[in-house]
Order: C-alpha cells, then sequence, then structure tokens
C-alpha cells in the first residue's frame, strides 16, 4: 500500500482527541510514526484495546496490550473552566488543540463542550487550576449514552465517526490558522526591520554629511586663522627709502 494512504488509513480509525499522551504532537504524527515503523500500535489510551485491534487488522500484525507508560483509558468528559476564577490569561485557549476554548485576554474563558476533545492540555497551563473534567452533558441534549472516542472504519458507531472527523477538521484548520498568523508576524517583523535599515541608512547618510560639513568648517577656520597670523607678523615697509 501507498504510504500516504497507508497514513490516511491509520489516522482515520484514529480518536483524534489529539492528547499526546502517545508521545506524538498529534494524531496524524502519530499515524505517520506507525506508518514508518517508528511507534508500536499499542500507545494511544483513548484508544484502548479496541482500538490497537482496529490497527492490527488493518496493518496485518498481532494484537498486543496497551502500553500503559502512556497513559489508561479514561471515561469520556469535557473541560469545564470555572469562570469566577478565569483570569483570562488565554494560556489555556493557547493550549487547546481543536480551538474549543473562546474569550478574550483578561476576560473569561468558556469551553465549547461540543468541540471539546478530553485531551486535558489545558490543565496544566492553567496559574489558578481553574479547570477540571466533568462528563459530557449527553442526556441534557437528549443524546443519550455517547459511544468511546475511539472511531475509525472498523467500528460501527457512525456518530462517533462523525465526532472524530470534526476533531480533525478543527485540528487541522487551527494549524492552518498558527501557520498563517507565524508568517504575518514574519512579514511585519520584515517590513519593521526595512524601514529600521532605512532610517538607518538615511541616519548614517546625514551623519556623514554633517561631519563633512563639521572638517570643512574646521578647515576653513584652520585656514583663516593661519592666514590672518601672517598677515599680523609681515614686515612694515622701511620708510627711510621714498
Amino acid at each position: 500500500m501507498n504510504e500516504d494512504l497507508l497514513v490516511a488509513e491509520i489516522d482515520a480509525i484514529l480518536p483524534q482527541t489529539q492528547c499526546r499522551r502517545c508521545g506524538f504532537s498529534g494524531c496524524l504524527p502519530y499515524a505517520k510514526a506507525i506508518a514508518e515503523g517508528h511507534a508500536e500500535i499499542n500507545q494511544c489510551p483513548p484508544g484502548g484495546e479496541e482500538g490497537i485491534l482496529a490497527l492490527a487488522r488493518l496493518l496485518g500484525v498481532s494484537r498486543v496490550p496497551l502500553n500503559t507508560a502512556h497513559g489508561v483509558p479514561k471515561t469520556e468528559a469535557v473541560a469545564l473552566i470555572d469562570e469566577q476564577l478565569c483570569i483570562g490569561c488565554t494560556l489555556c485557549s493557547q493550549a487547546c488543540p481543536v480551538d474549543a476554548i473562546v474569550g478574550a485576554a483578561k476576560q473569561m474563558h468558556t469551553v465549547i463542550a461540543a468541540n471539546c476533545t478530553g485531551c486535558e492540555l489545558c490543565i496544566e497551563p492553567c496559574p489558578v487550576d481553574c479547570i477540571s473534567m466533568i462528563p459530557p452533558r449527553h442526556e441534557a441534549a437528549g443524546l443519550g449514552d455517547k459511544p468511546p472516542a475511539w472511531t475509525g472504519s472498523h467500528v460501527a458507531h457512525e456518530d462517533e465517526k462523525t465526532a472524530a472527523d470534526r476533531a480533525r477538521e478543527r485540528y487541522q484548520f487551527r494549524l492552518q490558522r498558527l501557520e498563517r498568523e507565524k508568517q504575518d508576524r514574519e512579514k511585519r517583523l520584515a517590513r519593521k526591520a526595512g524601514t529600521m535599515t532605512n532610517v538607518s541608512s538615511s541616519a548614517a547618510a546625514n551623519l556623514k554629511k554633517v561631519t563633512i560639513q563639521a572638517a570643512l568648517e574646521r578647515a576653513r577656520a584652520a585656514q583663516a586663522k593661519v592666514s590672518k597670523k601672517n598677515n599680523d607678523t609681515s614686515p612694515l615697509p622701511d620708510a627711510s627709502h621714498p
């Protein structure tokens, strides 16, 4: 199978929580590592044993137990911010891999529960410990119990696959947004550097001009002083001669 296609197949059955427990920066990098033989199929705690089985079937390899060094499966949960304690530092929104946290700097932040993947990456950077994980409120929406986060063609839950696909799209959109912002910053810095260079060049030219002018004035003053001295020491005419 073509490697790019294999990576896509593996990524399609990963949970898209982007939690990094596998040791990689996201589900797609983990999928690439599996395809290249640099990672095992049992490094994804959100997938658990069911995910390992799905990957084993896809790759035609033996099923192995979950490597608990990467964590253990957890009950599905979403992040909740205590808005009374939130100081608006934005560290949680910067950490969220799917832009599920909204709020401006120095303003209260909140989690869009429907978009939260339960990755828990927002908890550690919070300086006031105002984020906790709670069970998702599917009952309030009349959806009943939601299936686990694991997804893919080997799993029967269509709504589960749709949720993972949405998470993947949000993750990719965030990466694209960050790249655009990086390029915009680099362009602004380049323009600023160009402006500073022009200013520096102009200042240097002016300094050179002023320096030369000052040197000329000193030279003229010295020449005038010498001329005056010469005039003052010139011998007077001899009066005995007519």
